[in-house]
């Protein structure tokens, strides 16, 4: 068994708190890291804060134009990383542009490329990040699934299954050390409402029609509503910030650091959101939660009937979303729901990826050498 030196992008905050423990693991058990912060999220709420607090201070950090095409600049600045640093190997983990952006900048530098939280899918083909995971599962010589349905989807693709690890999501680990534990549905009370993504808080009807959802969340308990850099900007241009701070028993903020986060979240009847990791943390902590989309990559939650996707998009998805939390929240349905085991993973997912990345086994499946089909069956006659 041998330690390799690994470049480790990340740019968002999910990230950070999933990659910090994986980051910790490959250290300890002898790896070399070289960390980057590609620039993704410039606010401190959202990335710089959460380093610190997490542990994940970046070796080196980029800085993207602020204008221009993001995309193209975060695979210029990868390329130039790759040509910087040679490593053994590029990890990278979820759906990001960072991801796709660092899986080909590997592959035109001949570097394998691992992707962790890989397999994970939405089947909507609206979604950005869906592109982004697809693109990566291509690209990769190693396939890290958090669950069994995932390491399932990439077989269903043609991935050898050779090359799919079921290690967990590292999600687990990060709030295991945090120290974060599930709260006793009795000592529970209200709502933690989010919602950031493009496709909800950019539209002005769907965010309008998410501020009168949160007033009618208020029934339920008090409502905390940590509002995202994006979410609130697009709330000051459409008019609507003053209307949600005037709403009765609802408390909007800035983002909150991750450890009172996890505490909201441990301690909420339920969460409402449009967020990924939300849905696995929440389920760690056995608290249900309503989707703001009607598709989820994390179809787990939703096959165990702890998560409900209701959308956003038109009136009566609003309706059902309110309907679907009062119907969560209900002291039966949180003892059920509190009582269910977590299906994303134990809390040893960056202890399982640092040992099979000093595995000669797995080493032998980073090899990026041309095949050679000049004398022998096809390749589709080797199956």
């Amino acid at each position: 068994m041998s330690g390799k030196h690994i470049l480790v992008p990340f740019g968002t905050r999910p990230e950070v708190i999933k990659l910090a423990p994986v980051v910790a693991a490959l250290r300890e058990h002898g790896h070399s890291v070289v960390t980057v912060d590609t620039g993704q999220h410039t606010d401190a709420a959202m990335s710089g804060d959460v380093q610190r607090d997490l542990g994940l201070t970046p070796d080196i950090r980029r800085e993207l134009p602020a204008g221009g095409n993001r995309l193209a600049a975060l695979i210029e600045g990868a390329g130039q990383m790759l040509d910087a640093d040679r490593p053994d190997l590029v990890l990278a983990l979820g759906d990001t542009h960072t991801v796709p952006a660092y899986a080909l900048a590997a592959r035109a530098a001949g570097v394998p490329f691992a992707h962790l939280e890989a397999g994970l899918r939405s089947f909507n083909p609206r979604s950005l990040e869906e592109v982004n995971r697809r693109v990566a599962a291509a690209v990769a010589q190693l396939h890290f699934a958090p669950t069994g349905r995932a390491a399932g989807f990439l077989a269903e693709e043609g991935v050898d299954a050779d090359r799919i690890f079921i290690v967990g999501n590292p999600v687990v680990d990060a709030l295991r050390r945090r120290g974060i534990n599930p709260v006793p549905p009795p000592d529970r009370t209200g709502v933690l409402f989010t919602a950031h993504r493009a496709s909800n808080v950019d539209d002005p009807d769907r965010l309008a029609r998410i501020v009168g959802l949160v007033a009618r969340l208020a029934d339920i308990g008090p409502v905390r509503f940590p509002v995202h850099p994006r979410t609130g900007a697009r709330l000051r241009e459409f008019g609507l910030a003053e209307r949600l701070a005037s709403l009765p028993g609802v408390a909007c903020e800035d983002p909150l650091p991750y450890d009172e986060l996890l505490r909201e979240l441990a301690t909420s009847r339920v969460v409402v959101t449009d967020s990924g990791g939300l849905q696995e943390e929440a389920s760690y902590l056995g608290v249900p939660v309503v989707v703001l989309r009607r598709s989820t990559p994390r179809w787990e939650g939703v096959e165990t009937g702890t998560s409900v996707l209701t959308g956003i998009s038109t009136d009566d998805e609003a309706d059902r979303a309110v309907a679907a939390a009062h119907r969560l929240s209900q002291p039966l349905m949180l003892a059920h729901i509190a009582a269910l085991p977590c299906p994303y993973g134990d809390g040893n997912t960056g202890p399982r990826v640092a040992e099979l990345l000093a595995d000669p086994a797995v080493e032998a499946l980073l090899s990026l050498e041309e095949p050679d089909y000049t004398d022998g069956p096809l390749p589709w006659a080797l199956a």
